[in-house]
């Protein structure tokens, strides 16, 4: 799983992306969660601090590949209690089986070029009756257009492909695309 581009950091750190923010929050069922949640791909912690602020009883742990977002989260995400920050590959989770409530992916898995393997990883380490939940890119001309002109490692994944691999690791997922079909938005259930 490669690091990010530098305009992909630029993207997770600016104000585009911290705008957004609510937004995602509020796509999430934040309500379901449990307590013990990880956040695959947390960039530079923007989602992670929100969630926290949203629920202060929720113990997050925020992981990314990439060290220069490990950094920025990590000093986003100290101040708040029972929220770690640590590198790890999607695709290789450092986490024993069960270990979570729930798992979120925000704009994160088109980055795994086999992303597959982070679904596999995800489902083991969700507890039983865990959700796993998040949004991102679908495969479509702009999106593929926008990560040729960037030159950073990208598969995207369309609805259909992501209901389907989770279904093999026990994941029900309902999807749903927004934004003129640019984004998906998924939960299991």
């Amino acid at each position: 799983m490669p690091a990010m581009s530098r305009v992909e950091r630029a993207f997770c750190k600016g104000m585009l992306w911290r705008g957004s923010g609510n937004a995602v929050l509020g796509s999430l069922p934040t309500d379901r969660l449990g307590r013990d949640v990880l956040e695959i791909g947390s960039g530079s912690g923007d989602i992670a601090a929100r969630l926290r602020q949203a629920r202060p009883d929720l113990a997050i742990t925020a992981t990314d590949f990439d060290p220069v977002m490990v950094r920025a989260a990590t000093g986003r995400l100290r101040r708040y209690p029972d929220v770690t920050v640590q590198t790890a590959d999607a695709t290789d989770l450092p986490f024993a089986d069960a270990s979570f409530d729930s798992v979120l992916s925000c704009l994160m898995l088109h980055h795994i070029v086999e992303w597959e393997k982070a679904i596999a990883e995800i489902a083991r380490v969700l507890r039983p009756g865990g959700v796993f939940a998040g949004y991102d890119l679908v495969r479509s001309p702009l999106a593929t257009t926008i990560h040729r002109l960037d030159r950073s490692p990208f598969r995207l994944v369309n609805p259909g492909e992501l209901e389907s691999v989770c279904a093999e690791h026990g994941l029900t997922m309902r999807t749903q695309t927004r934004l003129a079909g640019q984004v998906m938005q998924f939960a299991s259930h």
